[in-house]
């Protein structure tokens, strides 16, 4: 007979339920384990922070940080917790005893019975939920309460207010802050009152009678009353944050500041809509008393009709009818308020503007001798010549240098001179054979600095190199010359354990190495191994042989990254750069503190004012805070290249934001006494502030309202001649400025008239760290009516002039490419000399080297194998020796002279026919794939177009001087 209950005659019953006791006992276990799993994860990102930040000695950045966060979490997540869980508590503690007998309550009536076992945990989970999203936005205001809490007064005052800056830099964001949590609060407590009232039938929709009970009008009420008088306090603020608002005003579209529409009417507006506001909010809580919403809801009404006409129709009016007939008259006290406050936010209120006259009445002898004293011209581009440095020093191919070198300063033969200078750093793509114990425990460094002269090159036209090779040699000395640390050294490495690293190589083979160092973190724990595993998405670091005693994990390695991380308020100058100081390669970094919050200073935007024809990935500022209104280079890092160290000076003693952070972060930042006389030396004025500020200048080198009011005297940055669509970068070089004695190093760059092409001022800054004049901005401005080239124009006039561009062609012959070095500019005697190098990628090579180099000044242009020579032919001094003689003019003509032109044509055609077949034959062995027999031909095919090349400028000058 079949079951009783069962679903037919025959067959097992099916059991539906719940399931059994393993099964219950499999998905707990792995409930259990993935809560774990989660919470290992968690625990492993927490676990290697803080190891981090204990291996670089910068625990106290870390813990404060984190307890700032959990501070602010907790302080606020309860707060508003606290608001909701009150509020919905009264609400439901001010339900009627009794609902009404209507379809609407008889409807609620089933949510209240279906809610009623589970009104505790109702309540808690609402709160826990607003406390945990409030609590995680108030974390991330961690800056601003530090800001707040430490902050050192600027001395300055506003001129609206006459309120101190920090008033507005550091109090006004955490005021406004406070007013954004006070409504969150406010409105969610309202929204969270009205459902319980509705839902326990205090407040009534669709039944008869009162729509409200008195306990549930007095409780919005009052809730109203807040968040109106909360309002009350944000148009109060908005007072102040007039002097801080953004607009855009004539020739700056980053205006800030008071107008004078702001000044007369949004100002009075904004004090009268407070009044008003509180009048309402006092209505609103006059309702407990009074139970009725008639006087409140009219005085919410007369504050928004308030707010309509006083604060948006009335100062449209003014703007119409009192301003626009005359505004410039009545925007030149703001226009003037606007320029101090700028120009000293940037610090620029120093910069030395002269007039120049961008022509030279001096003869050529003078010139000529000027030319020599003036600047230290340097020839060797540190963005073109890096192939070549890796073409000649990369020695392997798991070696590489940075796309753009960098610009120092070194002593040669007792003389201080530019330097180029790149590390010799660790490439993994090079890597011979990639695997996992190749990329992270064989190939972990890189190996020495090269170094050469920015001044000259060899006879070939290479870098001549004052440091080279491996191991290093030169005229740096003895130093640690490994790279654990560099800007391309961006995974990790772990070293110093049983695995041993390739050190280097040489002829003798390969030598290996343990690193040393007490850098990293130490992996003989196997929670840190089973961290680090988690972190790094590695499983082979929790089981690996490769790893045992003395293994430490190197990563965060790049200079910025390092510094950023240390001090979270900094903003980092796009390009650190190496140097050899106290017998170590450190890395020098740039630090700026800034600020949005600068009374009247016009704002920037650091990713776009920083940006030029150099700029990629690598070279980005890493900003905090990428629209500012203030800045300073504050502090100077440095990071060891062999140990991760990092130091950071105080640079600037008078920054009062630096001031607060150090207050903030005690012990983090060292005086500036404690900078080394060696590390001094290689100081310098940083790229990313001068190209902030020569931003600035487009505009702000006028201090006359009228004059930035027509913006008739506004300049540009000019694009790279040689990078269409980017800016020109400025340039690092040894000159002296026309008030100056001798040469100092400087960085420059050059400005053209508003949408002109012609030049319209020379800038420079000292930025040698060691001189009295550090961060002295000069700047020579050109009449308005110049006819003087800009760098564009000069590059025009180079590519047009027919017998360069005839020359140009020859060094092209062969399918070599020609390329453009950085076009420097230099005032000389009244008028400004532009120098060129011309770089020549030969066929059969991937490197450049520089062959000729281009000069012109005033109307005369040279295209010479050295500088020397182009300086001769443009001042029309060729043949002169050291001593000042010539020896090619009457009196001293040399034989080959007195042939006229035709041995000199002779050659020429010799030497074209030469490079012909030396072109032939090299394509020939191309074909055959007989590559020592191409090489051989390049060689002969590249000597005999020089051989061209000098002799025709050899007839040149001897049928016609100078050409000019």
């Amino acid at each position: 007979m079949p079951e009783r209950g069962s679903g037919g005659p025959s067959g097992p019953r099916i059991r539906v339920g719940r399931p059994s006791r393993r099964a219950r006992t499999l998905l707990l276990t792995a409930g259990v384990l993935a809560v774990l799993a989660m919470l290992f994860v968690m625990f492993a990102g927490f676990w290697t922070d803080w190891l981090w930040y204990r291996s670089v000695d910068y625990s106290s950045v870390f813990t404060k940080t984190l307890w700032t966060k959990i501070g602010m979490f907790a302080v606020f997540g309860l707060l508003m917790a606290a608001a909701i869980g009150f509020n919905i508590w009264l609400a439901h503690r001010l339900r009627p005893p009794l609902s009404a007998m209507s379809l609407e309550q008889q409807s609620l009536d089933r949510y209240r019975m279906g809610l009623a076992p589970y009104k505790k945990w109702i309540l808690l989970g609402i709160m826990a939920l607003v406390g945990l999203i409030s609590g995680a936005s108030a974390a991330g205001q961690w800056r601003t309460w530090l800001m707040w809490v430490n902050g050192v007064a600027f001395g300055t005052k506003d001129p609206q207010f006459h309120k101190d800056v920090s008033f507005f830099a550091f109090d006004l964001p955490f005021y406004r802050f406070l007013l954004s949590f006070g409504f969150a609060a406010a409105i969610l407590s309202l929204i969270a009152a009205a459902l319980v009232h509705y839902l326990y039938g205090g407040l009534r929709v669709t039944t008869p009678g009162a729509r409200a009970t008195a306990q549930a009008t007095g409780h919005l009420s009052v809730l109203l009353g807040l968040f109106v008088a909360l309002k009350a306090v944000a148009y109060w603020l908005d007072r102040y944050g007039l002097a801080v608002k953004s607009g855009d005003f004539k020739s700056t579209d980053n205006w800030t500041g008071l107008k004078y529409v702001d000044a007369n009417a949004y100002l009075p507006a904004k004090t009268i809509l407070f009044i008003i506001a509180i009048i309402c909010a006092l209505l609103f809580f006059a309702t407990i008393w009074r139970r009725t919403w008639q006087l409140p809801v009219i005085g919410f009404g007369l504050m928004v009709l308030s707010a309509i006409l006083i604060g948006g129709l009335y100062p449209a009016i003014v703007q119409k009818f009192q301003v626009s007939p005359n505004e410039q008259s009545k925007e030149a006290p703001y226009i003037k308020k606007n320029i101090d406050a700028t120009r000293k936010a940037y610090d620029i209120d120093d910069s030395q503007v002269r007039d120049y006259k961008g022509t030279s009445k001096a003869g050529n002898e003078t010139l000529r001798d000027a030319a020599d004293t003036t600047a230290s011209m340097r020839l060797l581009d540190p963005s073109v010549v890096s192939p070549t440095f890796q073409q000649k020093q990369q020695v392997r191919g798991y070696y590489q240098f940075p796309q753009t070198l960098d610009v120092d300063r070194y002593k040669h033969d007792g003389k201080e001179q530019d330097t180029v200078v790149g590390l010799r750093e660790i490439n993994t793509d090079g890597i011979p054979e990639k695997n996992w114990i190749n990329e992270h425990f064989k190939y972990t460094h890189g190996y020495g600095m090269v170094a050469a002269k920015g001044t000259e090159v060899d006879k070939d036209g290479a870098p001549a190199f004052t440091e080279k090779d491996l191991p290093p040699k030169g005229d740096k000395g003895k130093y640690e010359g490994r790279v654990y640390y560099g800007e391309k050294t961006t995974q990790y490495s772990i070293v110093g354990g049983p695995q041993k690293e390739l050190d280097y190589a040489d002829d003798n083979g390969e030598k290996t190495y343990s690193y040393k160092g007490k850098s990293g973190v130490d992996l003989s724990n196997p929670v840190n191994r089973a961290a680090y595993a988690v972190t790094f998405s590695e499983p082979q670091i929790l089981y690996s042989g490769a790893i045992g005693d003395g293994s430490r994990i190197l990563y965060n390695r790049t200079p910025k990254e390092r510094v950023e991380a240390v001090a979270p308020w900094l903003t980092i100058d796009g390009d650190p750069y190496p140097a050899v100081v106290d017998g170590r390669i450190k890395w020098i970094v740039d630090a700026y503190t800034t600020s949005n919050g600068y009374p009247y200073s016009s704002r920037t935007t650091l990713g776009d004012t920083t940006a030029d024809s150099l700029t990629d990935g690598q070279r980005s500022v890493v900003a905090q805070q990428n629209r500012v209104n203030y800045i300073r280079n504050s502090v100077k890092a440095t990071v060891d290249a062999y140990t991760g160290d990092v130091q950071m000076y105080q640079w600037d003693k008078k920054d009062p934001v630096l001031k607060t952070w150090m207050k903030a972060f005690p012990g983090t930042v060292k005086p500036k006494s404690a900078i080394g006389s060696e590390l001094m030396d290689h100081l310098r004025y940083p790229q990313d502030l001068f190209k902030v500020q020569r931003d600035l200048l487009q505009t702000y080198h006028v201090t006359s309202p009228s004059q930035f009011y027509s913006g008739s005297e506004r300049w540009q940055v000019p694009d790279d001649p040689t990078h269409k669509g980017n800016a020109v970068p400025p340039y690092y070089l040894s000159m002296k400025m026309p008030d100056q004695k001798s040469q100092q190093f400087q960085l420059t760059t050059t400005f053209n008239p508003n949408k002109r092409e012609t030049l319209g001022a020379f800038m420079a800054v000292e930025a040698d760290a060691r001189s009295n004049d550090y961060g002295k901005i000069r700047i020579l401005r050109l009449p308005p009516n110049t006819t003087v080239s800009g760098p564009s124009q000069v590059q025009s006039k180079f590519n047009s002039d027919p017998d360069i561009a005839e020359k140009i062609n020859l060094l092209k012959r062969g399918d070599s490419e020609v390329e453009y070095g950085n076009l420097m500019t230099v005032p000389l005697e009244g008028g400004l000399l532009y120098a060129e190098p011309v770089y020549v990628r030969g066929a059969g090579t991937n490197y450049p080297r520089m062959r000729k180099v281009l000069v012109t000044y005033g109307e005369q242009i040279a295209f010479e194998d050295t500088l020397e020579q182009a300086l001769d032919k443009v001042f029309d001094t060729e043949g002169r020796t050291d001593e000042g003689e010539d020896t090619t003019g009457p009196g001293g003509d040399r034989d080959e002279g007195d042939q006229g032109g035709e041995p000199e044509n002779a050659t020429v055609e010799q030497a074209l026919k030469d490079a012909q077949k030396a072109y032939d034959d090299g394509q020939k062995a191309l074909e055959k794939g007989d590559w020592q027999e191409y090489g051989k031909q390049q060689k002969e095919l590249e000597d005999a177009l020089k051989e061209a090349s000098e002799a025709e400028n050899k007839g040149g000058k001897n049928k016609g001087g100078s050409g000019s």
